[in-house]
């Protein structure tokens, strides 16, 4: 037995599933989960001293690749003087002003601690503006774990929400309304029935989390001409886009404009962080200003704000984007290389420094549909033959892989073997 294996024994005995986050028990691959003690550069190392290529980031986050000497000093600084007041720092002022400068479309932010507050808070707000009670969401789009947004892919157009899991009350999620990712005319379908109590459509302009879906053109600004037809407020869910896919987020990238927007992941460079922001007339309906509370004793502390901004100082040095989009995209060829020279289904996408992949004949994947038809026993098979091979993606099919700046082509090469390695093996 492993040290992992021990160790995840162990926590099962004090930890709900021995995880305190439910994708890391590895469900969704099968087998146990790694337990890590040290990140080096693009490198995860465990317990048991093996060193895998990391493809996961602590789910974004990592950028700049781990234990970055800026972001360490930065946060080892300011530990020196406290890691929590629950009172304002300078610190958050200057880190709203770096995201404000740097996002086309946000006049005013408030820290939170966590991508589900931002999301959570984002509802409240858009609801609270407009009068209105219902919300549009997407089939496969997460959103957090707030319980209005916890929500099955409906069968039909038109489906009202239904609660994914226990505990929560058909009541709170009734005014939640759901339609598959790029299709316009479902979203359009809804507007018509529902059309004069919709406070906001919420969307992850890229979907990460029932794999990696590109939207498709004129999706996005469909959104945004229902929205302006309609009095309601469209909300872009960056809390994985933001930062990952280009320095203005999904929003830059698309040149679309949404009401609000929510963030996380990078603007913590790793440690526990959130934000929401948008226009300022709207954001001035938030308390102390407005009358939509919202509130958190460590939103804005000093250690995530430190570390926030000394990650965005690094990225948004010139050519940046460019060499991780450049690397990202000499990952997902390498890979269609090695499954095109077996005649193996694969489908691949990647933007930035965000990338999925998937084992599926599909030309284009555009929805939740799309990626749950694809091959899961292959890809369970590939996940842990990569592991075995220490490199280490998402352990589950319906997650994006993330690239950092400390990837290079010595790791690309790595993993191009690998995968070859390992998909010859269970071809024969």
């Amino acid at each position: 037995m492993t040290h992992s294996q021990e160790l995840f024994t162990q926590a099962q005995a004090v930890i709900p599933g021995g995880v305190n986050s439910p994708v890391r028990a590895f469900k969704g691959v099968g087998g146990s989960p790694l337990f890590f003690k040290r990140g080096e550069g693009a490198y995860l190392i465990d317990v048991d001293d093996r060193r895998y290529i990391d493809y996961v980031g602590s789910w974004g986050p990592l950028i700049l690749g781990h234990c970055n000497k800026q972001v360490i000093n930065a946060v080892s600084d300011v530990l020196q003087s406290g890691m929590s007041f629950g009172a304002p720092t300078e610190l958050e002022i200057r880190l709203a002003e770096k995201i404000i400068s740097l996002m086309p479309n946000i006049e005013k932010i408030r820290m939170v601690n966590s991508g589900t507050e931002a999301t959570m808070t984002a509802i409240r707000l858009a609801r609270g503006y407009t009068n209105k009670n219902k919300i549009i969401k997407f089939n496969g789009c997460y959103h957090g774990h707030n319980d209005s947004l916890l929500v099955k892919a409906g069968s039909g157009v038109l489906t009202l929400g239904i609660p994914s899991t226990p505990g929560i009350p058909a009541s709170i999620t009734e005014h939640t309304l759901t339609a598959d990712f790029n299709d316009l005319q479902q979203t359009a379908d809804l507007f018509a029935q529902y059309g004069q109590d919709i406070a906001a459509i919420i969307v992850e302009p890229v979907a990460g989390n029932m794999g990696f879906v590109l939207p498709e053109p004129e999706f996005l600004q469909g959104l945004r001409d229902l929205c302006d037809a309609n009095g309601a407020l469209l909300i872009f869910d960056e809390v994985m886009t933001g930062f990952r896919v280009a320095l203005g987020g999904a929003q830059a990238v698309f040149n679309i404009k949404p009401d609000i927007t929510t963030l996380g992941k990078i603007i913590g460079g790793g440690m526990p962080v959130g934000a929401i922001g948008g226009k300022r007339e709207i954001m001035s309906f938030l308390a102390p200003e407005g009358s939509v509370y919202q509130a958190g004793t460590l939103s804005g502390n000093p250690l995530a704000m430190a570390a926030g901004l000394a990650t965005l100082a690094e990225i948004e040095q010139p050519g940046f984007y460019d060499k991780l989009a450049a690397t990202t995209k000499s990952l997902i060829l390498a890979l269609s290389d090695v499954t095109e020279s077996l005649h193996i289904p694969f489908f691949t996408a990647s933007l930035g420094g965000m990338f999925g992949f998937c084992f599926n004949d599909q030309k284009q994947v555009s929805n939740f549909h799309d990626v749950a038809s694809s091959d899961e026993a292959l890809f369970k098979q590939f996940y842990h033959g990569m592991l075995d091979e220490g490199v280490y993606f998402a352990p589950s099919m319906y997650e994006a892989g993330f690239v950092s700046i400390e990837h290079t082509q010595h790791e690309i090469q790595h993993t191009q073997t690998a995968a070859d390695r390992v998909l010859r093996r269970i071809v024969k």
